[in-house]
Formats: structure tokens, C-alpha cells, sequence
């Protein structure tokens, strides 16, 4: 495909919209997903170091 203008580029010949909303989905999810992963790894951690407080607590 070849464009004359960068305006042609973005409209990508009429499927830009798509195109480019695929781009910014993809990109956001690849940007949530590590910060998702931190939050999910912290919790567990929180999660077994309460569990071993409180059995330490039961002896």
C-alpha cells in the first residue's frame, strides 16, 4: 500500500479507526498486564506472611 500523505497513512483507506484502535488496545493491555502482576504478586506475599503471623500467634 502506498500513501501520499500522512493524513492517508492514519485513515489507512478507511479502516484507521480499526487499525489503529487494535494498536492502542494491544499497547494498553501490554502496559496494564506487568502492573497487574506486581499488584496480584504483593497480595500473595501480604497473604502468606499473615498466615504464617498467625500461626506463629497459635503456638
Amino acid at each position: 500500500m502506498q500513501w501520499n500523505s500522512i493524513g492517508e497513512f492514519f485513515a489507512m483507506g478507511g479502516y484507521g479507526f480499526y487499525v489503529w484502535g487494535s494498536f492502542g488496545v494491544t499497547a494498553l493491555a501490554l502496559l496494564i498486564e506487568p502492573l497487574l502482576l506486581r499488584k496480584r504478586q504483593n497480595d500473595v506475599v501480604t497473604s502468606l506472611r499473615r498466615e504464617r503471623s498467625a500461626d506463629e500467634r497459635q503456638k
